[in-house]
């Protein structure tokens, strides 16, 4: 099964979003960084586009601000003023920091994440199928999200 998020605050959701109550969905969740060139360049258009388009087919989308540098700079005022100023509509999580005042924060730490971006898809079942660190292009990230929700 995919580790439970640990998530300190959510952001554009009424309600915290728990991986057991997305059973029966395709989940889709990409660990990023405000300040990381790739993220901006490349994973949060990516996860717009998915939201959008396989938004409606059940496909769930969820952002994880995992913050690993940096942390004076990316507080959760700037991460709202970032959500509305690049019109993220999927929920947000922010993951909570280390309970050791180290670095790495928790989900990063349970997912063995290696930088951001990390893009994960988890199955209908709730398990972990797929964690990729760094750019997917398009056609192969559509063709993971199809595998599993073509599943039955």
């Amino acid at each position: 099964m995919a580790p439970r998020w640990r998530i300190s605050e959510w952001l554009n959701t009424p309600v915290p979003v728990d991986l057991e109550a997305q059973r029966g969905h395709v989940v889709a969740a990409c660990a990023f960084q405000m300040l990381c060139p790739g993220c901006v360049a490349h994973a949060i258009p990516q996860m717009k586009a998915v939201h959008e388009l396989f938004g409606p087919q059940g496909v769930v989308v969820v952002g994880l601000h995992t913050v690993f540098e940096h942390h004076e700079a990316m507080t959760v005022a700037a991460l709202r003023a970032f959500i509305h100023e690049y019109s993220i509509r999927f929920p947000v999580g922010v993951d909570k920091p280390a309970e050791d005042g180290g670095p790495v924060p928790q989900t990063m730490a349970v997912y063995r994440m290696q930088g951001t971006p990390t893009l994960m898809l988890i199955d209908r079942a709730g398990q972990l199928r797929w964690q990729t660190f760094g750019h997917v292009p398009d056609l192969r990230l559509g063709a993971e999200i199809m595998r599993l929700v073509d599943e039955h």
